[in-house]
């Protein structure tokens, strides 16, 4: 008698490790209430602004501009609702007192690690952020797709956009203002200066259901909310991405020839 065939096994996907399915929730309770909210507020506290314009209930999608390792532990802090974000996996390998700090924030609250060195990563993170859209929660997301250097606010990728369509939801866009004096680059606190954190109305996309595919109209989109950002958070706006800035700045200081490459749009 032969066995039955066997299915072949689905290898998981590199890119994304967990797209949390919810996990998490009863420590980032604790965490958020007892552990880490509590001092965190008590020493800095955090300016909320607009804190209205985040929904009772059901998906929505938060962009924010991104100027600290902090921006991930005060904006969900001021908020009543969790945020589930995509971060990288650098997160939850580092090591020191700010890496041990950071792997049990992340792991503890459920977030959802990405490895950005493959092609897949920024597949993966749509398919980790639809998951969390479909379950009815708050997906946060820094269009930036990294901090900036120099406190400047740099052009957004367009995944924000193309997430929003395909999920159908609307995109609340976060300016936080501060954050890189409390915890700049290197440091992991530098200054008790309260940082602030400002919500803006939720951007409604719905007038371009199905062009999803549509470059330019992902373009747009992504542009209307990095303008928003830009409103909420005062920066000074760059039309490049940050991931650029920081290889020309780089070169400029070591004198190494430019680079030709294509970037996406």
């Amino acid at each position: 008698m032969t066995e039955p065939a066997q299915s072949p096994r689905r290898e998981p996907d590199p890119a994304v490790v967990d797209a949390g399915d919810g996990d998490g929730r009863g420590i980032y309770w604790v965490l958020k209430n007892v552990v880490v909210g509590p001092p965190v507020k008590r020493i800095f506290r955090p300016i909320v602004v607009g804190a209205e314009n985040i929904p009772e209930t059901g998906p929505a999608i938060i962009a924010s501009n991104h100027l600290s390792y902090s921006d991930w532990i005060f904006m969900p802090l001021v908020l009543r609702r969790r945020v589930t974000f995509v971060a990288k996996s650098d997160y939850f390998t580092g090591a020191g007192i700010k890496g041990r700090f950071q792997r049990g924030f992340f792991k503890g609250t459920g977030q959802v690690p990405i490895d950005r060195s493959g092609g897949s990563a920024s597949e993966g993170a749509m398919r980790a952020g639809m998951k969390v859209l479909e379950r009815g929660e708050l997906f946060g997301i820094y269009p930036e797709g990294t901090r900036s250097h120099d406190g400047r606010l740099y052009k957004g990728r367009t995944g924000v956009a193309r997430l929003a369509l395909e999920a159908k939801v609307p995109v609340i866009p976060c300016g936080v203002i501060g954050t890189d004096v409390v915890a700049p680059p290197g440091k992991v606190v530098a200054s008790f200066a309260s940082p602030t954190i400002k919500f803006g109305e939720p951007l409604d996309f719905s007038r371009y259901e199905g062009m999803e595919s549509d470059r330019l109209i992902l373009r747009a989109v992504t542009d209307e909310i990095m303008y928003k950002i830009m409103e909420l958070s005062g920066q000074e706006y760059i039309d490049m991405y940050a991931t650029k800035a920081k290889a020309l700045e780089g070169r400029a200081v070591t004198g190494a020839p430019e680079k030709v490459r294509k970037t996406d749009t």
